[in-house]
């Protein structure tokens, strides 16, 4: 939160599904930056930190370690620290995959089967912030792997649930596409249209892991903000505009 300005945006209570003395996991809307960038816009982690200084009184620099992050247009699940353990232990775990990352995503037309394994390799382009797909290993790629499932078929449309197996740059948008699929708004990857918000239908939905200090078990899921997401699980189909 910032009092300070009114005017920008603030990180409200009901977006944080998961807080205590070492992490904060927050729930990201779609074309807020997670850190900083070249835009200046308000970024999701410097939220975090204006969160944290009022509700704790804070008036010196307070703590905020990124995790991981999503890409800009992305939404959903992001997981912050408190404290500099708590980071450098999530960030390990992170890096072993002790982690589970389920996404789902709006996709155009139905994968086919609708329950899989995709397994390709991939290229990211610097310059054009872009990834291309390979189904065979070429020289500079990594392999990328995820688990979906088809949860729900409309005529135009179909929501996917994904399990990230790797983390790659633009993994699930770029692997869908290469099947087909291209997420709903991502022009990027071959989407017929564009979403009115700039948005793509693609949200971070869940999170579970090993607290990396108490050991229990977090399991947060995070619920969608585009309205899109809850009409496709009504079977509604969605209309074009």
């Amino acid at each position: 939160m910032n009092p300070n300005n009114t005017d920008e945006p603030i990180l409200t209570e009901d977006r944080v599904l998961y807080e205590d003395n070492h992490l904060i996991i927050v729930n990201k809307r779609a074309k807020e930056p997670v850190q900083a960038d070249v835009s200046g816009d308000k970024a999701l982690q410097d939220m975090v930190r204006d969160y944290i200084r009022v509700k704790k009184q804070k008036t010196g620099n307070v703590f905020c370690g990124l995790v991981h992050r999503i890409d800009r247009p992305v939404s959903g699940a992001v997981i912050l620290t408190k404290t500099s353990k708590a980071l450098s232990r999530m960030i390990q775990i992170v890096k072993d995959r002790n982690i589970d990352k389920i996404y789902w995503a709006i996709v155009e037309g139905c994968p086919d089967p609708v329950q899989g394994k995709l397994v390709n390799y991939l290229i990211k382009n610097e310059a054009k912030n872009r990834t291309t797909v390979y189904d065979e290993e070429h020289e500079g790629c990594q392999r990328a792997e995820l688990d979906y499932e088809v949860l729900v078929k409309t005529d135009r449309y179909s929501l996917v649930e994904v399990k990230l197996m790797t983390g790659r740059h633009h993994q699930i948008r770029a692997q869908l596409s290469h099947i087909g699929c291209p997420i709903k708004g991502d022009l990027k990857y071959g989407a017929r249209r564009s979403n009115e918000d700039g948005s793509i239908c693609l949200h971070a939905r869940r999170l579970r892991f090993e607290h990396p200090v108490s050991h229990i078990i977090i399991d947060v899921v995070a619920p969608p903000f585009n309205p899109l997401f809850e009409k496709i699980l009504n079977q509604e189909n969605i209309d074009e505009k």
